[in-house]
């Protein structure tokens, strides 16, 4: 973890060597302090003003050198921490991109925004102490004690015994806390899923009148999140109690011996400005303790945040290019070869078993069928979102698993079931289909998805903002949007996941042919609820459990007498009579 993690430095390594240098300098500075004011205090009479000129413009440079050399610590700490945060997130984002669809069922998108947000911003924190006050710390411990030893070894035994005792309250500190940090991370995700289906569900909550339940869900996941902090923190404040009582015990006993040595020795043995010198660096060790427990507390709370961030880092997709991948499709031939799929290797039910089909490059092809018949899980293996369990497919003659990736899925033109538009113009999100479309190509891409007639309508037409989901546009129009978007790629397959249910039956026959007339040999396969969206196919199958029952086209079937003759029936029985 270490190792992946140190990588992700890259062009700021010459800051974080920078930051520790520039902190040494700070703690040298600071460590010489009280010596010169030793030698000050035993110098100073009533007779010249000597050795406070000339000890107290050496303590100046001093402290002028440590303030400098603080101020580039802290500044080339910020730069080299807030450097590091963003080639995380980059990395991560990157990495994000090439996940498959079970990959992110796996992780979730609200816990990859949590930990792409609030466990990148621990981790940042984390850097920043580990190159300041992690270096801080053992230096100006070791100085202290060092310049402490020089003066007078007996009283600084008094430091060194005190030492353990803070240490054995970190350890039980971190030990106590550390499982409640792991859990808080599980709860930030469940705070984030629940904003987050809000948010993007604000209209069903409203439809629902669901918002007093939707608060009531969010409170819970906050007071979850609330409670295990409470309980760190009740952990954590003994954290300042301990160290506190230590620096308080280490004075009084060090204020006391030393003025009783004093006195015994007539400062033969320890001076007043030795004495003064070995409280200041007895308050920098303890100081330096309590510092090096915040260090300790806050590398504990970000042990988990580095688990969960390396985790995103080396994950690696199942479906990826093989090393000579395909570069070419050839046609929009579709073939499933006796394909299974599951979701999992531990589910037990199979999502499809045994599909066998044939379709030929330019066919129209309709899928009908119940909710949870897995027909948008069969054109989701055309594209190999997923990789099927048993069997294969086939595109252009060659199985999807040797196809380069990209090429596979610039190939095949997708629009989903629940259709996407990001905030920008609608030219620019008709340009996600293809980046070097002209203007013409645009419009006719809108003309045969019937959009052409809304947008002009618009204000700044093509140039109108959409805002992020689509939100400013109706469901239909947004639909059509994909469907232009989907027809500029020019796709040897294309496939319409209920991609028209929001449009008339009339805009519906209307994009049918327009398919016909502008892309008449690419494969076009249409999932549909309606009947008359896929009566004219070349080919329509019925689903139901996972398999194809039922096969032909409109005639073939209907004389079948089967399900497709039903759903025929039960949908024109109120046409027929009116």
């Amino acid at each position: 973890m270490l190792k992946i993690l140190i990588e992700k430095i890259g062009e700021y390594k010459k800051e974080t060597v920078l930051t520790p240098l520039f902190m040494l300098g700070e703690v040298a500075m600071e460590c010489l302090i009280p010596a010169v004011m030793a030698m000050l205090i035993d110098q100073m009479n009533t007779e010249s003003l000597e050795p406070v000129i000339k000890y107290g413009s050496i303590l100046l440079v001093l402290a002028l050198v440590s303030l400098w050399c603080g101020a580039n610590s802290a500044r080339f700490g910020a730069k080299a921490s807030t450097g590091f945060a963003k080639n995380l997130r980059r990395d991560m984002f990157y990495n994000v991109q090439e996940f498959d669809f079970a990959d992110i069922d796996y992780f979730s998108s609200s816990s990859l925004v949590t930990r792409m947000t609030n466990d990148i911003s621990q981790i940042q924190m984390a850097f920043q102490m580990m190159i300041r006050m992690a270096v801080r710390t053992p230096l100006m411990l070791f100085f202290s004690i060092f310049m402490a030893f020089r003066i007078n070894h007996k009283m600084s035994l008094i430091f060194l015994g005190i030492v353990p005792i803070l240490g054995v309250g970190l350890v039980l500190i971190f030990k106590i806390s550390h499982p409640i940090f792991r859990r808080i991370f599980k709860r930030y995700d469940a705070l984030n899923n629940s904003v987050q289906e809000n948010v993007a569900g604000i209209r069903v909550v409203k439809s629902f009148v669901r918002e007093d339940y939707e608060i009531k869900k969010f409170n819970q996941a906050s007071e979850e999140v609330r409670s295990d902090f409470v309980k760190a923190e009740k952990v954590l404040a003994w954290n300042n109690p301990i160290q506190l009582f230590c620096i308080k015990l280490a004075k009084e006993l060090i204020c006391y011996l030393g003025a009783l040595t004093i006195i015994r020795t007539a400062a033969t043995e320890l001076t007043t400005g030795e004495l003064s010198s070995l409280i200041s660096y007895g308050v920098q060790i303890l100081t330096s303790m309590m510092m090096f427990s915040m260090v300790f507390i806050q590398m504990a709370f970000s042990q988990e945040a580095a688990t969960r961030i390396c985790e995103v880092l080396t994950h690696e997709s199942q479906l990826v290019s093989p090393p000579d991948g395909i570069k070419e499709v050839k046609d929009g031939s579709i073939r499933f070869d006796h394909v299974s799929f599951r979701y999992s290797s531990t589910s037990h039910l199979a999502a499809l078993s045994d599909i066998d089909l044939d379709i030929k490059s330019g066919q129209t092809v309709g899928i009908l069928g119940s909710t949870g018949s897995s027909k948008t899980t069969l054109i989701q293996l055309i594209s190999r979102l997923y990789d099927v369990t048993e069997g294969a497919v086939y595109v252009g003659g060659v199985d999807v698993r040797d196809y380069d990736l990209k090429t596979l899925r610039d190939a095949v033109s997708v629009v989903l079931q629940k259709n996407v538009l990001f905030s920008g113009t609608i030219k620019e999100n008709l340009r996600w289909g293809n980046k070097e479309a002209t203007d013409e190509e645009i419009v006719e891409a809108c003309r045969l998805a019937q959009a052409e007639e809304f947008i002009e309508q618009m204000p700044e037409k093509y140039d109108t903002m959409l805002t992020q989901g689509g939100t400013n546009v109706s469901g239909g129009q947004k639909q059509r949007l994909c469907i232009a978007r989907a027809l500029l790629k020019r796709p040897k397959v294309l496939i319409l996941d209920d991609s028209t249910s929001a449009v008339d039956t009339k805009t519906d026959a209307l994009i049918r042919r327009g398919f016909k007339e502008y892309i008449p040999e690419t494969t076009k396969i249409i999932i549909a609820q309606r009947v008359s969206s896929v009566e004219d196919s070349d080919l329509i199958i019925v689903m139901d459990g996972g398999k194809i029952v039922e096969k032909g086209n409109h005639e073939e079937l209907m004389k079948q007498g089967g399900i497709f003759k039903e759903i025929y029936d039960s949908q024109t029985k109120g046409k027929e009579e009116n």
